[in-house]
């Protein structure tokens, strides 16, 4: 088992969602977080005066999925993510040593 996590911006959850449902992911953890990287931020006005943001808005997926999908998983979550600007994200793949659904008592594949 392999987990996924990978950072992509906010506005294009909706359509790696959608396009991880139709290869057949069939659940994900999505939170929302701050980072900064090489895009360093960026510098808005707020009622005349300037602010530093240093650090922008991005969401996380974590996904545990079979190994045998992680490549795909993560060519899905690239073409669909990509914006071929600054910040488009990251993925990380990890391996995944136990799983347990807490419901049924489903171990490792199939818990996921």
């Amino acid at each position: 088992m392999k987990l996924i996590i990978a950072t992509i911006k906010p506005f294009k959850l909706e359509d790696v969602r959608e396009a991880l449902t139709d290869i057949g992911v069939r659940g994900m953890m999505v939170t929302e977080i701050k980072g900064f990287g090489a895009q360093s931020g960026h510098t808005e006005i707020y009622r005349g005066a300037e602010y530093a943001v240093n650090f922008v808005p991005k969401i996380k997926l974590e996904i545990v999925i079979g190994a045998d999908m992680a490549d795909q998983v993560v060519e899905t979550i690239t073409n669909t993510a990509r914006t071929g600007k600054i910040g488009d994200g990251k993925i990380f793949v990890l391996d995944v040593a136990q799983a347990m659904r807490v419901r049924t008592g489903e171990t490792n594949n199939d818990a996921i």
